[in-house]
């Protein structure tokens, strides 16, 4: 058994003594009228967003690069996600410093009571940091952070053994009905679309390390970086911090990116179904559906979680569960992106039931695309959003989720303080409108997976 260092300790007691200082802080901290969101354009190129948060000593770091799986040629699909993972393989001997493997670069993040970690989605390539403000601790985070970008070891030995995971992960997950009726789900509804590439066994063996350098080079640059900062600085100690986490990666160059296409609307109606044997069948209904930065947002927002996304409350969970016992639960959603994201319905049922769960699931949104929701249901919808606003940005984290997808979809940066009124705002005919232009009830991607024939 081994126990922490002396300078362990000292670490964890005054991680303790901040803590407590800081919940005693917020318990106090007057609610703010508006969320002022800083904004201005670092000397390297990089956009930086900053919300000064003095009650809690601590920051909040994401930076976001223009690398997520859109950016993935389809041979390698995955690329941008392993790339991100490799990150934490460990450093190379850089100015003086030496090399660290991946458990001494961990070892060294946890001796700073810090976090910093990478991942990638379907548009952007992030890395965030999360450390105390104290400056000793502050220094030395931002430091060992820009070591990470600046040097990273790329491991061959750490990429075979993570491969080898990935792929018996791949393996297990094909046994699973869910992940056959989202790979089909995903294939129909984007088609040839980077958003429809799935990360399959032969994508994964085609990733080289030396693939996931030049990818990192060539997207993770800073003059196309947008940096989102939430915590216990100012200005001119954010402005600090972005130069020395951006001269990690100037070095990489600012070649111009191609465009990629938009998601093409469906042409007709799509059905699949696949056999399986499984106790449940699986469901997925839905088709391309908007882009975040779209203005109907609010509308189709507010729409759907009447629809499908309020839960037991919601048209769909009423008429697939409540009135016919076909699903414990049924839900919709759009995920929106820089292009058009997927609008679906989701739902498990007993393999018999599928074709009728199916059939009432297409009937309610085409009554609700036609007709769509009463003065009733609107009201209820809006009631429980606007009451749980506070909720979406109750914490460091959830605030830098929120200013961090402003800043990457183009929105005002007062959308947090007008957040409410927007939906307060949306009408009947806002929502009947919005969903007669956004969803076509007749071209329908239907997957079930697990159905009797």
């Amino acid at each position: 058994m081994t126990f922490p260092s002396q300078p362990s300790r000292r670490l964890i007691a005054r991680w303790a003594a901040l803590i407590t200082t800081a919940l005693a802080l917020l318990a106090g901290f007057p609610a703010q009228a508006a969320i002022p969101i800083e904004h201005w354009r670092h000397a390297s190129g990089a956009r930086v967003y900053l919300v000064s948060s003095p009650s809690i000593p601590m920051l909040d770091v994401q930076v976001d690069f223009d690398g997520g799986s859109r950016r993935e040629p389809a041979r390698q699909a995955g690329l941008a996600s392993v790339t991100a993972g490799l990150l934490s393989g460990g450093v190379a001997a850089q100015g003086g410093q030496p090399a660290l493997d991946e458990n001494q670069l961990s070892e060294a993040w946890v001796d700073l009571g810090a976090q910093f970690g990478a991942q990638a989605g379907t548009d952007r390539f992030s890395v965030s940091l999360r450390t105390l403000t104290e400056p000793d601790l502050l220094d030395r985070a931002v430091t060992l952070a820009a070591r990470q970008l600046a040097a990273p070891a790329w491991p061959e030995r750490v990429w075979q053994r993570d491969r080898e995971r990935m792929l018996a992960s791949l393996k297990e997950a094909e046994n699973r009905p869910g992940t056959l009726a989202g790979r089909a789900f995903a294939r129909a509804v984007y088609g040839d679309h980077p958003y429809g590439q799935q990360t399959e066994t032969p994508t994964l063996q085609a990733i080289g390390v030396a693939d996931m350098r030049a990818f990192y080079r060539r997207h993770v640059v800073a003059c196309r970086a947008q940096v989102t900062m939430v915590g216990a600085i100012d200005r001119a100690r954010a402005d600090r911090i972005v130069g020395q986490l951006m001269a990690a990666v100037q070095p990489h160059g600012c070649a111009t990116l191609p465009s990629v296409p938009e998601v093409s609307a469906l042409s007709r109606a799509v059905e699949e179904r696949l056999p399986f044997d499984a106790a449940q069948a699986q469901v997925l209904i839905g088709q391309p559906g908007i882009a975040r930065d779209h203005p109907d947002f609010f509308p189709l927002f507010v729409g759907n979680y009447i629809l499908g996304g309020g839960g037991f409350v919601s048209r769909l969970t009423t008429e697939v569960r409540e009135k016919r016992g076909l699903s414990y639960s049924v839900y919709s959603y759009f995920s929106p992106g820089r292009h058009a994201g997927a609008f679906q319905i989701g739902l498990t049922t007993r393999p018999d039931q599928a074709a009728q769960a199916v059939d009432v699931s297409r009937e309610v949104v085409r009554n609700f695309v036609a007709q769509g929701p009463t003065e009733a249901e609107l009201q209820a919808a809006k009631d429980f959003l606007i009451n749980g606003f506070a909720l979406r940005i109750d914490s460091n984290r959830k605030l830098l989720d929120n200013v961090a997808n402003i800043a990457w979809n183009g929105l005002p940066l007062d959308y947090l303080d007008t957040w409410t009124e927007q939906v307060r705002r949306v009408s009947v005919a806002d929502i009947r409108r919005a969903f007669a232009q956004a969803i076509q009830p007749d071209r329908m991607v239907t997957v079930v997976v697990g159905a009797k024939p």
